[in-house]
């Protein structure tokens, strides 16, 4: 059986194409409008003065912070699974484990930290953990650090996050 190949001719660019002037310049010229059309009217310009203000416009779909969850005695619902971290495409959560004093599970977090820097706020680690133990429903959109250590969020800070009120 022979395979059959289709050849599909490509037509030449022409000179215009070739050169990436001609496109630039139209760039420029909507640039330029957009520009000038902003300064003649200055005061129909769409401006949110944040974070005095807050965007209205956030979807309740958005998902926020993370936050580790309680149990009903307020211990740490986590059990240390490593599911989570195992389902994150960015390998942006870190967990180290410990045996659990308490009895209740085989083991929990000593350390559980999520680099905000590399989360891309997908929610596969909500999805994959077993106990519910991690969610997204803080309602938190906005982070402000001065040094890369300020998007690392500890144990701590997670089980500090509540969820969002409706």
């Amino acid at each position: 059986m022979k395979k059959q190949v289709k050849v599909i001719s490509r037509p030449k660019p022409s000179l215009r194409d070739r050169l990436y002037l001609p496109a630039i310049f139209d760039g420029l010229k909507i640039t330029t409008k957009h520009l000038f059309g902003n300064l003649k009217d200055i005061n129909q310009m769409d401006v949110l003065e944040y974070p005095e203000e807050q965007p209205t416009d956030i979807s309740d779909r958005y998902r926020g912070l993370h936050r580790l969850t309680h149990r009903e005695d307020d211990s740490i619902r986590c059990v240390a699974c490593f599911m989570c971290a195992t389902a994150c495409p960015s390998s942006c959560i870190y967990i180290e484990a410990t045996e659990r004093e308490d009895g209740v599970d085989e083991k929990m977090p000593k350390i559980f930290n999520i680099d905000l820097l590399e989360c891309v706020y997908c929610g596969y680690c909500v999805e994959a953990c077993p106990c519910d133990a991690i969610r997204m429903d803080t309602g938190i959109f906005s982070v402000i650090g001065d040094k890369r250590e300020d998007f690392v969020l500890d144990r701590e800070k997670l089980l500090s996050h509540k969820a969002k009120e409706v």
